[in-house]
């Protein structure tokens, strides 16, 4: 597990110089993570006012910034608008070694995910060690796992911080199992608000799993450690950004309010074609940039065919971090790579189809080729990034990968709506349904004792 967490690592960190647009090593909120590490770094506190005066943002973001706050009282103390735990977990790094060892920080949280991913399915859903391994790096070496191993968001972290969580939620319930689910669980929202939803459920789902065990000194325990922890979250953002939200803080929230940060006027019926585009839009999908993504499907299929044991504590998660990226984020698309509001639930997708791998072993051929295509796309994209021919935020979509540029005319643009769009929907739409159906009716269930279910008996021992 180790060894893939290097691998990752150090696949990730060679992005860490590439530009993220023309004339800046960060754009979007990448600078405003930065700007509070460097004042907790330097000055022990969130307020930014003095890095912004000094332009202490220039060795990263040379042209001009778009400050996202205001002065908060007469002193000009200004705050930026985000959760101030990955600024936390950047402040050393800024401190030591600038904007790099602070994305090479995050590549280290990315091999670390990678890591726990395969021991998570190898110890808690019985896959094969190779197999886990595989899937692992298929999916980790392609964006946008790859990606946001050096982009300043907190997405990687919050990955983490859910694989600690389940497979906390799915060991033995225990007072070390309890401490790392409480801790995985605090960290999401102290990352980011959005987060709030995908903890709730996982904390939902381990309270489910210890009163099935009895244990009711370990109920009492878990239940006033989060309830100890959201009454601190809440206080501390009251006195900190003045509500119980960092959007308080925003300049763009003054006029509209911190609901806007879903949307001022919001279609969520609209939305609802995110449910396929986040995966097969042309430019914002999943599969446009790495095919492997489209063994979801079929991998949920013969998950929910075989139920094997925790099986709902992966596609739960998973849903709730898609349904919030569907109908709660602003937009699928912006300065960002395609996939940022998915990241956080995708390792548990990737253990998900490294399982149904396993159990089917003529997919994992499969798998590795549509990974090696991932693999291409990610390297021609960065390549180019370097020779200054394109960006990895404003313009990666122009690159000149053929494959690339084949393959996405065969997905819908989901931003251009017209006839042709529509009808690519329908039919990916059509196309993924079927996957799923075809991997329900296809999985094999196991051969199980005499009197048993066999959807009650375990895929691995």
């Amino acid at each position: 597990m180790a060894l893939i967490g290097l691998v990752v690592w150090a696949w990730s960190s060679v992005a860490a110089w590439a530009p993220a647009t023309r004339g800046a090593q960060t754009t979007a909120d990448e600078p405003q993570y930065l700007l509070t590490a460097q004042s907790l770094g330097t000055d022990l506190d969130l307020d930014i006012s003095n890095q912004l005066a000094e332009g202490q943002y220039r060795s990263y973001h040379e042209v001009a910034l778009d400050e996202q706050t205001f002065e908060l009282d007469r002193s000009g103390t200004q705050i930026s608008p985000h959760d101030p735990l990955l600024p936390l977990l950047l402040a050393l790094p800024m401190r030591l070694g600038g904007w790099v060892l602070a994305k090479l920080t995050l590549a280290a949280f990315a091999g670390a995910t990678a890591a726990v991913a395969a021991w998570t399915a190898v110890h808690r859903f019985g896959v094969r060690r190779a197999t886990a391994a595989a899937a692992v790096l298929v999916f980790f070496l392609t964006a946008p796992l790859t990606t946001y191993g050096t982009q300043i968001y907190p997405e990687m972290p919050a990955a983490l911080a859910v694989l600690l969580a389940v497979a906390a939620v799915t060991a033995r319930p225990s007072s070390a199992s309890v401490s790392v689910m409480v801790a995985a669980l605090v960290c999401l929202p102290w990352l980011s608000l959005k987060y709030t939803p995908l903890a709730a459920t996982i904390g939902l789902i381990g309270l489910m799993t210890l009163a099935r065990g009895g244990n009711r000194r370990l109920i009492a325990t878990y239940l006033l450690a989060l309830a100890t922890m959201a009454v601190v979250y809440a206080v501390t953002h009251r006195a900190i950004y003045g509500s119980w939200a960092a959007y308080a803080t925003g300049d763009h929230f003054v006029s509209q309010g911190e609901l806007s940060v879903v949307g001022t006027d919001p279609d969520f019926a609209g939305r609802s074609v995110r449910l396929v585009a986040l995966l097969v839009d042309r430019t914002f999908g999943l599969a446009a940039w790495a095919p492997a993504w489209l063994l979801i499907t079929p991998a949920i299929g013969g998950l929910v065919r075989r139920r094997p044991s925790n099986w709902a504590t992966l596609l739960v998660p998973a849903l709730v971090g898609w349904l919030t990226a569907t109908y709660l984020a602003l937009t699928m698309n912006g300065w960002w790579w395609p996939g940022r509001q998915l990241v956080v639930v995708l390792p548990l997708l990737v253990i998900a189809v490294a399982w149904w791998a396993d159990s089917r072993p003529a997919v994992t051929p499969l798998m590795l080729a549509l990974g090696a295509i991932g693999v291409v796309s990610w390297s021609w994209v960065l390549v180019e990034a370097y020779l200054g021919q394109l960006t990895l935020i404003v313009d990666f979509w122009e690159t000149g990968n053929p494959l690339f540029a084949a393959w996405r005319l065969l997905l819908p643009a989901h931003f251009e709506p017209n006839h042709l769009t529509g009808l690519l929907i329908g039919v990916w739409s059509a196309l993924l349904v079927g996957a799923a159906i075809w991997g329900y009716a296809t999985q094999p269930l196991p051969i199980s004792p005499q009197g048993a279910s066999a959807r009650t008996v375990r895929a691995r021992p």
